[in-house]
């Protein structure tokens, strides 16, 4: 199909094919804008001549401590510029970037390590304690760990490991990076929330990475030198791929450690940022902020929110504060955003419910993907008549290679050529969709997906319980928070407090139950709790 009648000659040769990476992204900045901020934090300002300099001798030192092509490197950092960095480095040396993330309790990250094999662990001082109980309870080899310091934030290094400064000095800045010989090697590793026991872990390879970064510059409307601020974490998607993105345009990026109203109004007014990614919980961070932690400025703030449907009245209120809000979607699986809500030009004079109700649209097929689908329960797509539902399903370059070791999961996911996401929408006549409901039971707080199951297993343990269901329950701050609906055991006594506690004391805080509700549990014939029943009771708590 489509070949000419004699292409003798016309191969892929090494004048006219080049595998795709994000790695050329800085080779090509360091070429054109050497002298123009890349990186910012604080009293730290490099220029991508000094930033490519940190990230070669990253790559060397990485390869110096044993580090070989396919090697997994992990992270346990917050958005410094350490993490940045280990975004080329470590894929300048041939490995595979693991960027862990900072919240999770010992024992996943304990899990990720070894399911990972991670060879080198780079460490924030303030996760160290946590990083050295996960190593104590892997069953593989130990990664060697780097203490990353952050003098900055006061958060000195403990001095009992080879301090990140001094593994860059031993590096050398004429190291020649290791550029992929394939497009589809493998450049990053990172775990889903668990969301049905154990994570995930998704690999990235450097074509999609590319096309993703690409393909947002065209979404978002970016030109020359934007000033993008990082408020999705890092280990979050790769940060959406904005870090990889932002050399491509000559961009500045903006480290921000603590994601509060403060440091975003200031950063927005003193280094006059452009752009940032952040979910809904940000943008009410930012309606909410007092008086005296907020900042003037004049110019229009681009922000791209994801993780839930942002509310009408948040819209109403964010969008005469400066920021332009763009509704986007996706999933660990499609290196974060892979829909957008495209705006349209006949929807300008929308205002109020009506403008917000366009706005809060999950929307449609990013540039770098293939239309995206809604298809039933037999695999066909549902008419587009913005009522029936169905399951969102992508294809195209801005999807995972697969889960790592998990061939029967990477096989369900991708049945009948498409990544099928678990998450349940409609499809309007335009051809936008909207999620109806998250995949039943995934609970998603400010952000993050908690596993109902998780939740539930712990709360299992507890010697008094004797049935338990957790679900999302509304919530203003975070979007949705779990909800324990429980059954105690016959002459058993336990009040909310004490379950909480013990939840918390196994779980990251954030997925612990914020309210427990002591009743029978409704159940269907055979014996199963009927979980939507319990989502109507917790929305009206």
């Amino acid at each position: 199909m489509g070949w000419m009648k004699d292409e003798t000659g016309l191969g892929k040769c090494a004048a006219n094919y080049v595998p795709l990476t994000p790695l050329s992204f800085l080779q090509r900045a360091v070429q054109v804008f050497p002298e123009t901020e890349a990186v910012v934090y604080g009293t730290h300002r490099k220029t991508y001549a000094e930033y490519t300099r940190r990230v070669t001798q990253l790559a060397s030192g990485l390869a110096k401590l044993g580090v070989q092509p396919g090697d997994v490197v992990a992270t346990l950092l917050p958005n410094i510029p350490a993490q940045a960095e280990a975004h080329f480095g470590v894929p300048a040396c041939g490995a595979v970037l693991n960027t862990i993330n900072t919240r999770l309790e010992a024992e996943t990250v304990a899990y990720i390590l070894d399911h990972g094999e991670a060879k080198v662990l780079l460490v924030d001082p303030q996760f160290l304690p946590m990083a050295a109980q996960a190593i104590e309870q892997m069953s593989g080899p130990a990664p060697i760990v780097i203490e990353v310091a952050d003098d900055q934030a006061g958060v000195h290094a403990h001095g009992h490991y080879t301090e990140y400064e001094q593994l860059l000095a031993s590096g050398d800045p004429d190291f020649q990076w290791i550029m992929p010989e394939d497009e589809w090697e493998s450049l990053a590793l990172n775990y889903t929330s668990g969301t049905t026991g154990r994570p995930k872990g998704v690999v990235y390879h450097h074509r999609g990475a590319y096309l993703n970064a690409m393909g947002q510059v065209i979404s978002w409307r970016i030109t020359l030198h934007p000033r993008y601020l990082t408020i999705v974490p890092l280990f979050h998607c790769n940060g959406w791929c904005h870090t990889w993105m932002m050399p491509a345009v000559g961009g500045t990026l903006i480290c921000c450690r603590d994601i509060a109203a403060k440091p975003i109004y200031d950063a927005i007014a003193d280094e006059k940022v452009t752009h940032f990614g952040g979910a809904p919980i940000v943008l009410n961070m930012l309606i909410n902020a007092p008086a005296d932690q907020r900042r003037a400025f004049d110019h229009v703030v681009e922000v791209f929110t994801a993780g839930a449907p942002p509310a009408p009245a948040t819209l109403a209120k964010i969008e005469p504060l400066g920021f332009n809000i763009t509704h986007v979607y996706g999933l660990t699986e499609t290196y974060g955003p892979a829909t957008e809500c495209t705006w349209k030009s006949d929807w300008d004079d929308l205002v109020g419910d009506d403008r917000a109700a366009k706005k809060s649209r999950q929307g449609v097929a990013m540039p770098f993907m293939e239309p995206v689908a809604v298809w039933d329960e037999a695999g066909q797509p549902v008419p587009r008549d913005g009522a029936t539902s169905g399951e969102i399903v992508f294809r195209g370059n801005g999807v995972m290679k697969g889960y790592l070791k998990n061939p029967k999961a990477t096989q369900e996911a991708f049945q009948n050529g498409y990544f099928h996401s678990g998450d349940i929408a409609l499809h309007h006549p335009d051809s936008y969709l909207q999620i109806a409901d998250r995949a039943k039971d995934i609970i998603i707080s400010g952000g993050e997906n908690i596993s109902s199951v998780e939740v539930e297993g712990v709360l299992m343990a507890h010697p008094d319980v004797l049935l338990c269901a957790v679900v999302a329950k509304p919530d203003e701050k975070w979007g949705e928070v779990p909800c324990a609906f429980v059954e105690l055991k016959d002459g058993h006594s336990a009040d909310a407090a004490a379950l909480i506690a013990f939840a918390r004391e196994r779980l990251a805080g954030f997925k612990a139950p914020k309210q427990v509700v002591f009743q029978e549990l409704p159940k269907t014939s055979t014996g199963k709790i009927q979980k939507f029943e319990l989502r109507k009771l917790a929305k009206n708590l």
